[in-house]
């Protein structure tokens, strides 16, 4: 779904559709393995149902799980999507999800990770 396309992000395509919630939701197993696949360290139990941070042309923000979206889809808030070129949605587009380190340089810039927290403690960025 996602491949290598930096040091800062993997690249994918999915249906960016909107939704008339606060957050961005995918397909909560997709969600689960591509947060163990990106964000795990391995080390002990882990949360796998921590948001993950992507990025939709200039926009970051978080992604949560939600078995109510379709496999492959993306669901952005509308006002996330009013900000994009995206015309007509659903729409397939390239979707960047930032790398480990990335998201925790994207939540310290936003004040939403300290050096004593998790990056994923803290993944509601809004940037």
């Amino acid at each position: 779904m996602f491949e290598v396309f930096s040091q800062s992000y993997y690249l994918g395509r999915l249906y960016v559709t909107p939704t008339d919630e606060d957050h961005a939701f995918m397909h909560s197993s997709q969600h689960e393995r591509i947060n163990d696949a990106v964000y795990a360290t391995g080390e002990g139990i882990e949360r796998l149902d921590t948001p993950l941070v992507m990025k939709l042309e200039s926009g970051h923000f978080a992604v949560h799980g939600d078995d109510g979206v379709p496999e492959n889809t993306l669901a952005v808030p509308e006002s996330v999507l009013e900000t994009t070129r995206i015309r007509n949605p659903p729409s397939l587009q390239e979707v960047f999800l930032a790398r480990k380190e990335r998201a925790r340089q994207l939540l310290e810039y936003a004040g939403g990770w300290s050096p004593t927290s998790s990056p994923d403690d803290h993944p509601d960025a809004g940037t």
